[in-house]
């Protein structure tokens, strides 16, 4: 079922997405080159999924999330941009390919994830991507700054940079992580269900519930996959993470433990879920999605 659905997802995403990088003047062509680059060469585009399956679990058509869908992927794009960086992580592999400043320059890659970071916030408020009334965008553009910003993604980031060659014990590890990776995911999910029109209190912290515990599961089976996996199949370098030194949950609980905690994480996400009906199952296979793939 989940690859039939991934599919479906992917396609659409992928045909709004395509709406948002015609450059509008020549002068700015190169730049939007890069943007494009950035977002469509290749990904599993996990997030823009929770969106749509959160939306359709609440009721919601998956259309109605097109524009949260395209806001956490440009999102998340940009943030894959900018980490490549010298000045950050220094990688040249992305998604199998070259990453952005290494295809086009580094200047060029700067300016391509402030660009995409703002066009997420367009996304959020264009009419052919959402039709939610005035008052739910406005939470949806506030949850996803708040995401986004020094308060979930940045301050992880921060927090990671300034952890390399730190032994760091598991709740200050689960602390940045969840800013560094949960943010976005939980936020994806919050997207998907405003974009619903149908969200209720109790539905949004069931969900939450699902989100924290997913955002935790992926980031806890990258790091497994960092030790298991290879170059070719992550289409990133393998091993970046122990090359800098970076503290993981295998070195941190040992690599057995550490695929434990990420079953644990998988099954408090399946029970959050238990007061939805089947129209939430694309969420349950996502659940056990993230912690049985291998890139």
């Amino acid at each position: 079922m989940i690859a039939t659905y991934s599919a479906t997802s992917q396609a659409r995403v992928n045909a709004a997405l395509e709406t948002l990088f015609s450059a509008p003047s020549p002068e700015l062509a190169r730049l939007y080159e890069a943007m494009r680059y950035s977002v469509m060469n290749g990904g599993k585009r996990v997030r823009p999924l929770l969106a749509y399956a959160a939306c359709e679990a609440l009721g919601g058509k998956a259309e109605q999330a097109n524009g949260a869908a395209c806001a956490v992927e440009l999102i998340h794009a940009y943030s894959l941009v900018h980490d490549d960086l010298p000045a950050m992580d220094d990688d040249d592999l992305r998604r199998g390919q070259p990453t952005t400043h290494k295809k086009f320059d580094e200047a060029c890659a700067i300016l391509a994830g402030d660009g995409l970071q703002s066009l997420a916030f367009t996304a959020l408020l264009d009419p052919r991507l959402s039709t939610v009334d005035a008052e739910i965008r406005l939470q949806m553009v506030s949850a996803l700054a708040q995401a986004a910003g020094p308060a979930g993604m940045v301050g992880g980031q921060a927090i990671d940079l300034g952890s390399v060659g730190l032994k760091l014990d598991q709740k200050a590890l689960e602390y940045m992580h969840r800013h560094k990776t949960g943010a976005l995911i939980e936020v994806s999910v919050k997207l998907g269900a405003l974009a619903s029109g149908l969200a209720e209190e109790d539905e949004l912290t069931s969900l939450q519930t699902y989100a924290q515990a997913i955002g935790l599961a992926f980031q806890v089976q990258d790091d497994i996959l960092d030790v298991e996996s290879d170059t070719e199949t992550l289409g990133k370098r393998q091993g970046a993470d122990i090359a800098r030194d970076k503290p993981t949950y295998p070195s941190l609980l040992g690599l057995d433990a550490a695929k434990a905690y990420a079953l644990e994480l998988r099954d408090q996400a399946l029970h959050a879920l238990r007061p939805f009906d089947a129209a939430a199952e694309p969420l349950r296979e996502l659940a056990r999605y993230i912690v049985d793939r291998r890139s």
